[in-house]
């Protein structure tokens, strides 16, 4: 089983559109969104409408729920009725491994699993929600770390990176007798989505931290 898991678009549509195009061009079983199609660009119509088309299966992001300022104002009321009935988690099993897809966290969409976070808790965490494989996003930042048998994933942002690479990043996730965690990256036309930021109301130093990735 190979999973595609994306997350963090951020209403970026060349990014997106870039993402599409190569995952296109490689073999998936399934796709899953983490969340946070809205916020921080000017897309967030065009970008939903390509995951409702495409019946994607998605989680609600921080993001999705906000309502106020700019960004949030763009998104058209059948799309937000749509982000209304997103679920905080989905979850998954193949071959005996128990898969959560979350956003934040299994406890909060607000909270960072970072890769350095407690062992301890990230065990407690995972305990409790009986999963083998966590995966997340929010953070932007891509990582796979390995406790014991436990395996938790950020897979990082389709279309605001935040680790100082730019290129977009999504994860493909194979499930076979190993579990096998691949990071992609993929170029985009990031000064066609930071030009859109500065033409807009959105603050001009968004568009400097797509070009920089921070």
């Amino acid at each position: 089983m190979r999973i595609a898991l994306f997350s963090d678009i951020h209403a970026n549509l060349p990014a997106f559109e870039a993402f599409l195009t190569d995952l296109g061009s490689r073999k998936v079983d399934a796709v899953y969104c983490l969340g946070d199609m809205i916020g921080y660009n000017i897309w967030p119509n065009e970008v939903i409408a390509q995951i409702r088309n495409r019946g994607i299966a998605t989680l609600a992001g921080n993001h999705d729920q906000k309502i106020k300022g700019h960004a949030y104002e763009l998104v058209s009321s059948d799309n937000r009725a749509y982000l209304n009935t997103l679920p905080a988690h989905i979850r998954l099993e193949y071959s005996n491994v128990n898969i959560v897809l979350a956003h934040g966290s299994i406890r909060s969409i607000n909270e960072y699993v970072l890769e350095d976070l407690d062992e301890s808790y990230v065990l407690g965490m995972m305990s409790e929600a009986k999963a083998d494989v966590l995966c997340v996003g929010h953070s932007h930042l891509p990582y796979h770390r390995i406790i014991g048998e436990k395996h938790v994933v950020n897979i990082g942002s389709v279309g605001k990176p935040k680790d100082g690479n730019p290129d977009g990043c999504y994860v493909l996730l194979t499930i076979e007798d190993s579990i096998k965690v691949e990071f992609i990256r993929f170029a985009y036309d990031i000064e066609r989505a930071a030009n859109a930021v500065e033409a807009s109301p959105l603050p001009d130093e968004l568009a400097d931290r797509l070009r920089k990735a921070y």
